[in-house]
């Protein structure tokens, strides 16, 4: 017997119309609920709905909150753990110091921006060669390396220069604000 929940739906700005976002609802049993299916789902089925590109959203049934990222992180914990992992150690630990840096906020989209950058040229490349397996694929991309690095390292250069301008821009707002801060309080010089 399965109980069917009420449906909210979520709607903002960036996402797609409420109607098309698959909404599941988390119990406090931890059990996860499908409501266009009205059936249960796991993990594994929430990320094949990631992998086919269909908006979801994961609220928590009892309080609404929206449990989306942390559901997506547990997916990738579970890749990570499985199989080849995507992330080195130092990748992780460059990514956890910036939590609490002044350019945490950068590094988000930062991010965002390169991988969307780098499914665009895969979807491109995609296009051009349909027939093509995923095991062709991964051997052109083991043959493809050398290129491959050569082509994201063209694009550290520009992001480091970004990189360099935000922080020149970020120190100069410091220094900004603290004179006007010392100013206020009557002690600046």
């Amino acid at each position: 017997m399965s109980v069917k929940p009420p449906v909210k739906s979520i709607k903002t700005a960036s996402t797609p119309a409420a109607a098309d976002v698959r909404t599941i609802k988390k119990y406090p049993n931890r059990r996860l609920y499908d409501t266009q299916t009205s059936s249960y789902v796991t993990l594994a089925e929430i990320k094949k709905l990631v992998m086919a590109a269909s908006p979801v959203v994961v609220l928590d049934a009892k309080t609404g909150e929206d449990l989306t990222r942390s559901i997506l992180l547990q997916i990738i914990l579970e890749e990570e753990s499985a199989g080849v992992p995507m992330f080195s150690e130092a990748v992780l630990s460059n990514i956890i110091r910036f939590y609490g840096h002044a350019m945490q906020g950068h590094m988000g989209s930062y991010l965002e921006n390169h991988v969307q950058s780098f499914m665009d040229w895969q979807s491109k490349l995609g296009e051009s060669s349909p027939a093509l397996s995923p095991e062709v694929w991964a051997q052109f991309m083991q043959w493809q390396t050398p290129l491959m690095q050569n082509m994201f390292s063209g694009l550290a250069n520009p992001s480091q220069n970004v990189m360099a301008q935000m922080q020149e821009q970020m120190q100069k707002q410091i220094q900004k604000n603290t004179e006007q801060l010392l100013g206020v309080m009557g002690l600046r010089t």
